[in-house]
């Protein structure tokens, strides 16, 4: 495309076809996605004896990332890795995704490029084709991710399940995003291999615990920490009528490196408040905790509390003192 000129939606939607979908689209690749990219819309052929399983997100410049600041491919790998994460919550398994983007004309050049780029890398990574979506022309990026999985029949694990004597659990350690985004300084360049920033710019969907999960109809309830703790807990609890205890010295914290020290980050704080880690959160009877392992893979599953008849939602501190569990985790409207 020249710069001379500005793109039309033609190239845009050419660029994106050539990019994510290099080679012709082949039905023995994904047979249940019978039509893709080129049509009015997709054609879908779900599986027998499956039901599916719909979430769209919003990736918004200026309040998800900031596009002078957040490299393009990781921009890409985060806004459909978070959009997949619902369907880990819920044990299902991706199948295909629509974009939607609107974009100033003068990201639509080396900006876009990169972006495809993350965006085909993480498809492929997570086994998720993309099905279509539409572009249009803003002041601003817009990105809007829609994705459709499958599970078996009555086997989607929903909030709404939880009762008053199941453990809660969590999978991964918790503030590790929320650390990262403390350490993006303006005016400094960002180093995307630094592990420190990993979660914070490449989410990682937890899929297989969630189907894992799922399959063997252990979660009695579950959903994906975006927001933080202090406030998916709370809708978990409200979904299924019940309250919580936490306890604070079970949380599998973030481990800060001794040079950010001098920033005094407090772990507990990160865990319980920081939001974009995308682990599971999930509830287990009583009658089933012995069968519930230390580690999925390599992915550490952690018992941090208990469900409780009342309305309350508590953490005892390690002084043993309980609290009220305070909301301050991410709400785009504050």
């Amino acid at each position: 495309m020249s710069p001379s000129r500005k793109p039309r939606e033609h190239d845009l939607l050419e660029k994106i076809r050539r990019k994510l979908q290099r080679t012709r689209f082949h039905p023995a690749r994904h047979p249940q996605l019978r039509v893709a990219i080129g049509d009015d819309a997709a054609v879908w052929r779900p599986r027998s004896g499956y039901e599916a399983i719909l979430t769209c997100d919003w990736f918004l410049a200026g309040t998800h990332f900031l596009p002078d600041r957040h490299p393009p491919h990781s921009v890409a790998a985060k806004c459909l890795a978070r959009a997949i994460s619902d369907i880990a919550a819920m044990g299902g398994e991706p199948r295909c995704f629509l974009l939607s983007l609107a974009l100033p004309a003068k990201r639509a050049g080396d900006w876009l490029e990169k972006f495809l780029s993350g965006l085909r890398a993480t498809a492929s990574t997570l086994n998720c084709p993309i099905a279509g979506g539409d572009t249009t022309r803003s002041n601003q990026i817009l990105i809007n991710i829609t994705v459709l999985g499958e599970c078996k029949r009555g086997r989607a694990v929903l909030r709404s399940g939880a009762r008053p004597g199941d453990a809660i659990f969590v999978t991964g350690r918790l503030g590790e995003a929320e650390y990262g985004l403390r350490l993006i300084k303006p005016g400094t360049k960002m180093h995307t291999r630094d592990l420190r920033l990993r979660k914070h710019l490449f989410p990682e969907p937890r899929l297989v615990a969630g189907s894992w999960l799922a399959q063997r109809g252990l979660a009695t309830a579950m959903m994906d920490l975006s927001d933080g703790l202090s406030t998916d807990l709370p809708r978990l609890c409200k979904a299924s009528n019940v309250g919580a205890r936490l306890e604070g010295s079970k949380l599998p914290c973030v481990l800060i490196a001794k040079k950010d020290r001098t920033l005094n980050l407090d772990p507990t704080q990160l865990a319980l408040h920081g939001g974009d880690d995308y682990e599971l959160l999930f509830t287990v009877s009583p009658k089933n905790l012995k069968r519930i392992p230390k580690r999925i893979r390599a992915l550490p599953l952690t018992r941090i509390g208990e469900i409780a008849s009342n309305r309350q939602l508590l953490v005892e501190r390690p002084n043993g003192i309980a609290e009220e569990l305070k909301n301050q985790g991410w709400d785009p409207f504050q």
